[in-house]
């Protein structure tokens, strides 16, 4: 590692007293209380100026401490770049889409279903196949199927996430043996934010007429992507795959918390019924496929 990345990278000695598992889980709530916070600023600029602001802000954090080089990759690289960022930023979109319209555990824990049919795909084990059952049950409880009050666009939208979550952490994978450290995701989510700029760069604009709007699209980025991603990172470097993503699939779980606490948003037993299944069956195929 570069001593450029490393200078985000580092740990203060205040968080050498945690345990690497309680770095993830630290993630994983700054990266829901980022979503919750995000939601507050649909009305002022929309979900396409919150994407735009949290790309940028997150590109130039990365581009300063990271200090990738900019030119001499081969175009197919260049190439990578772009379909990275893309994937990026079609993530964002459809999930602050998504909860603009449902309750935010629902939308995580539909959108959980991209990277959990990704980590079974190919399986010929029949346990695999069972907990993706599971997971189906659990998702056909979040859906206007089951309720009619449910709005079917954002439930859609959250399957639009699903997507492009999968093609995220299939990309995500290539990304770390493209080049060293982490110049693919400074220069990848550079890319994301060019991609978001049509969506809700005019938009964005609109947060410079109050301090507090720009102070809370500061925290979303930060929040939501720098926080998460610098915790996540220190993490990693002592925990296995098979730990890490036991403890990822406890984002639905603790998105539907965050959302009743920070939004007020209330589910009944049937939709807690299926986000719990879909959490315990993303447990369940991560400590099987990673064992």
């Amino acid at each position: 590692m570069s001593s450029r990345t490393s200078r985000l990278t580092a740990a203060p000695p205040e968080l050498n007293i945690l345990p690497p598992w309680a770095l993830t889980v630290i993630a994983i709530m700054s990266t829901q209380t980022g979503a919750a916070i995000a939601k507050s600023l649909f009305e002022t600029i929309g979900f396409g100026g919150v994407v735009f602001l949290r790309t940028l802000v997150a590109a130039v954090v990365f581009l300063v401490f990271m200090r990738p080089r900019l030119h001499g990759y081969t175009p197919r690289t260049y190439l990578f770049f772009a379909v990275y960022g893309m994937a990026i930023t079609l993530n964002m979109l459809t999930f602050y889409a998504a909860i603009d319209r449902i309750p935010m555990g629902i939308a995580v824990a539909i959108s959980f279903a991209g990277p959990l049919a990704l980590s079974v795909m190919g399986s010929r084990r029949g346990s695999d196949l069972a907990w993706i059952g599971v997971a189906v049950v659990g998702i056909l409880l979040l859906s206007p199927i089951t309720d009619v009050t449910l709005d079917p666009v954002g439930v859609m939208l959250a399957f639009g996430c699903a997507i492009a979550w999968a093609a995220y952490v299939m990309l995500t994978k290539r990304a770390g043996n493209l080049l060293p450290g982490n110049t693919t995701l400074a220069l990848s989510m550079g890319a994301a934010a060019l991609f978001a700029a049509p969506f809700g760069a005019a938009q964005s604009l609109h947060v410079l007429g109050s301090i507090e709007m720009i102070a809370l699209a500061l925290v979303v980025t930060l929040m939501s992507s720098v926080l998460p991603f610098w915790l996540e990172f220190l993490a990693l470097k002592q925990l296995s795959p098979r730990v890490f993503g036991l403890l990822m699939s406890l984002e639905p779980a603790v998105a539907t918390v965050v959302g009743w606490i920070l939004l007020h948003e209330t589910l009944g037993i049937e939709k807690i019924a299926g986000i719990a299944l879909v959490t315990v069956a993303a447990a369940a195929t991560t400590r099987q496929t990673t064992s």
